[in-house]
């Protein structure tokens, strides 16, 4: 254990560490024949052999086409599909199962209530409401809309520890505001945002809310009915499932007014060469081939981490957290980005101001074996706004164990080692996007 780390670790908190035999990747070298610290999780999670086996067994024995074939294979695949939207309604529990939406990622959900319901509803002077800390995802969709439509786009300020300023909120309220659509946690700040009661504030002003749940879900138990929320969007590829799935839910009466966002193949329930009519939800805004085998993969995904439990994995990420935290603030010339460990969720963002984020995260991985994120993680105005271009972001999952925030300690404190005393750069390459 790093001796900056101070604060007494609660080990009852801590999940087993034989979880991480589930997950084949893990015993992996990276770097310098190093074992792998896989601490990316803000960007994309591992799977468990349950989820790689779950996907292999479609490809190898039931595989086909949904909906649409009379014959065995079909059947079973449509079988297993349908099960997938199960298990999503249980997880976040929705009233109905036709207001989960499968789309291939929380991007493309956003952008289908951005260009069906943003489209529909939005006039010249109407009034988006968004924050500083929105990942890309929730921004530049409603900046594009706000091009089509004429709408404004207002955005909630931050308070100097990196939380929402609830005040300035409340006063950016108006009966202009038509939508409120911000993210549940922030993917670099880690702060977890007060969502119920964003939602309960809109829907006085009479506006809708969309939320992007995709650092939330994963993590924390969510009741779409208990926070009334309007939209929600996730993806499964942040949760232990593969890419190319996630989920929009929204109300039924929503859905049902709103019109599909793409045309072709299953959105339909009749066409003429002139005309068509939508099909019912959840097809209406199914277009095409859907993503099957991810969506499936995804169900085993989250039967996973049921079994395994939301509670029990936001302890066990908690005490990761505070743990770095508080050896990360003690290492001189070193800017933690966001609130304090009781606000924020399972990451650690930071950054100095003499010593570049790619440097940290080569070293980390090479010497060190450590996966951590360097650039602006798809959030340049809120890396704008902290007056700095890029930072290093550790994020944890429920397979990490604290040897491995150590060893991103002792590989912070190598970096600034090699680099801070003569204020060396290497030079600087562009941040991911």
């Amino acid at each position: 254990m790093t001796d900056l780390a101070t604060r007494s670790i609660d080990r009852t908190a801590l999940l087993p560490v034989a979880l991480r035999n589930d997950f084949p990747i893990l015993s992996e070298e990276v770097g310098d024949h190093q074992p792998l610290a896989f601490l990316d999780n803000a960007a994309s999670t591992q799977r468990p052999r349950q989820v790689i086996d779950a996907l292999s067994g479609v490809y190898e024995r039931t595989y086909a086409n949904v909906h649409r074939g009379i014959h065995t294979l079909s059947e079973l695949s449509t079988e297993q599909y349908e099960t997938a939207r199960h298990r999503v309604q249980r997880l976040i529990n929705a009233r109905q199962l036709h207001e989960v939406i499968f789309t291939s990622g929380t991007t493309a959900s956003i952008n289908t209530v951005a260009r069906s319901w943003g489209d529909a509803n939005l006039r010249a002077g109407d009034e988006v409401l968004l924050s500083v800390m929105e990942h890309h995802s929730n921004l530049v969709p409603w900046q594009q809309t706000a091009e089509r439509t004429g709408a404004v786009l207002r955005h909630i300020p931050l308070t100097d520890d990196g939380r929402l300023d609830m005040e300035a909120f409340e006063r950016l309220l108006t009966d202009r505001t038509k939508l409120v659509a911000v993210t549940a946690v922030s993917n670099t700040l880690g702060t977890i945002n007060p969502v119920a009661e964003i939602i309960a504030k809109a829907h006085a002003a009479g506006a809708l809310v969309l939320i992007d749940a995709a650092q939330s879900v994963p993590h924390l138990a969510v009741d779409v009915q208990a926070l009334d929320v309007d939209f929600l969007a996730f993806s499964g590829h942040k949760m232990l499932g593969p890419s190319g799935v996630g989920v929009l839910y929204g109300k039924e009466a929503l859905l049902d007014a709103m019109p599909p966002f793409l045309g072709g193949g299953s959105m339909i329930n009749e066409v003429k060469l002139s005309s068509f009519t939508p099909a019912a939800l959840p097809a209406k805004f199914e277009a095409g081939t859907p993503p099957i085998v991810p969506a499936i993969g995804m169900s085993a995904a989250i039967d996973y981490l049921q079994s395994v439990g939301l509670d029990a994995i936001h302890r066990h990420e908690s005490e990761l957290t505070r743990y770095a935290y508080d050896a990360l603030s003690q290492i001189e010339g070193l800017r933690i980005l966001g609130p304090a460990p009781e606000h924020r969720a399972g990451l650690v963002s930071f950054a100095f101001d003499r010593i570049h984020a790619h440097e940290f995260a080569q070293v980390l991985n090479d010497q060190f074996g450590v996966a951590v994120r360097a650039g602006h993680h798809c959030t340049q105005p809120l890396h704008a706004h902290l007056g700095i271009a890029a930072s290093t972001r550790a994020s944890f999952y429920l397979y990490n164990t604290l040897e491995e925030v150590d060893r991103l300690i002792e590989g912070v404190l190598a970096v600034q080692r090699m680099f801070a005393p003569q204020g060396r750069q290497r030079k600087r390459r562009k941040p991911d996007e």
